[in-house]
């Protein structure tokens, strides 16, 4: 199974909001969804959408994901490669850390945005939604 995520904000802070889409392994949709939060970061939005595609993967109990996000920052938090300097993300990066845990294997995937384009295009209707366009 594979999660395409994406958040943004309309200014930095701004109106923000994520979008997910979930695929079978071919492709296929399974799902897909966008949540606006209010007032917040770019980076808060991202970590945001990975924590809704985590968390529908667990109440599923799906045992091996694959998330893929256009937010290098993100990916690279998850995989241990960057650490989380921001005291505001911190809190966010512990939570999906439990929540991979819980599902087993999870592996993150640094796409180009042309190839997030769906997540992108839910995150934008999250993000007008929060605006109240």
């Amino acid at each position: 199974m594979v999660a395409y995520i994406d958040g943004g904000s309309r200014g930095n802070p701004g109106p923000a909001g994520f979008g997910v889409r979930v695929e079978d392994g071919r492709g296929a949709l399974i799902e897909e969804w966008h949540g606006s939060i209010g007032v917040a970061t770019n980076n808060v939005a991202e970590y945001r959408g990975l924590l809704s595609a985590l968390s529908w993967a667990a109440e599923r109990g799906v045992r091996a994901l694959e998330i893929r996000s256009d937010s290098e920052l993100l990916v690279r938090q998850m995989l241990g490669v960057y650490r989380v300097k921001n005291p505001g993300l911190l809190p966010l990066f512990q939570e999906a850390r439990g929540l991979v845990a819980r599902i087993g294997k999870v592996r993150f995937t640094h796409v180009p945005r042309a190839q997030n384009a769906d997540a992108d295009r839910l995150a934008n209707e999250a993000m007008d939604g929060a605006a109240g366009n």
